[in-house]
């Protein structure tokens, strides 16, 4: 069984900072693309950013300069860098990884369970 599980979430003043995590555990053989997702309450999810595992980023326009992505690929580990919040990143933040389990050859498609994030005004 492969899990996903986000940590870091939290409230937070705007224009401060916080720094999300997600650990990949499990038979992991391989992790490739990894991505933060965001769904604000009565919204879609959308996509924030994602990384290959060679670690080429994109981000969404309205994080660009203010949010880094990265991972740590020897513990398969994801994190989301958020600087200059605003109340507008106020949503759930999910991590989203292409992940391959040991002996088999299929990539699947996990989520984890969401962190909360709240910006106050």
């Amino acid at each position: 069984q492969i899990q996903l599980v986000e940590s870091g979430g939290g409230t937070v003043q705007a224009g401060g900072s916080l720094r999300l995590s997600c650990a990949a555990s499990g038979s992991i053989g391989s992790v490739n693309t990894m991505r933060w997702y965001r769904q604000a309450s009565g919204k879609q999810r959308d996509m924030v950013a994602d990384i290959t595992s060679a670690g080429i980023t994109t981000y969404a326009d309205s994080v660009k300069g203010r949010f880094a992505i990265s991972r740590d690929n020897a513990k398969n580990t994801l994190y989301l860098q958020m600087n200059s919040l605003s109340p507008e990143d106020t949503a759930v933040y999910y991590c989203n990884a292409d992940v391959r389990s040991i002996g088999t050859f299929t990539w699947r498609s996990r989520w984890g369970q969401g962190t909360q994030v709240t910006v106050s005004s």
